[in-house]
């Protein structure tokens, strides 16, 4: 509270200048640092002539296999003998589209052990991301 230089006592109202400065450099910093956030898995993707866009949608998991042939349900390692229990749990009988994103130094025998995993959680809708050629 302030004293009133008229003489009509103190002021109660809060200066809310401060606050707005605050607030507004705090928002510059999280839309500066939130980008810098995001993580994923390293996967170098096959490229091929005619790729669809993955969309962005975050309801949607993504299976990744990389170059050591570890597999990530979006960023959390799972085994291939746990990866259709964790999918079914995760799905839990919605239908929902998975991608699968695979190295393109793994063998060919793994990428089909885990679409076969997939099919085992009675998901039946797998897309496979791959890059565009020249990029």
């Amino acid at each position: 509270m302030d004293f009133d230089p008229l003489g009509k006592g103190f002021i109660t109202q809060t200066n809310v200048t401060p606050i707005v400065d605050v607030m507004l450099v705090l928002l510059i910093i999280f839309m500066i640092t939130a980008p810098m956030l995001t993580q994923g898995i390293e996967v170098d993707l096959p490229q091929t002539s005619t790729v669809d866009v993955l969309p962005e949608d975050h309801d949607n998991l993504v299976i990744n296999v990389d170059r050591e042939s570890r597999i990530y349900i979006d960023e959390y390692e799972v085994g291939l003998e746990e990866l259709a229990g964790h999918l079914e749990r995760m799905i839990q009988g919605r239908d929902r589209l998975v991608y699968l994103r695979a190295d393109e130094v793994v063998p060919y025998g793994l990428v089909v052990k885990v679409m076969s995993r997939v099919k085992e959680a009675g998901i039946d809708r797998l897309g496979v991301v791959a890059e565009p050629e020249g990029d």
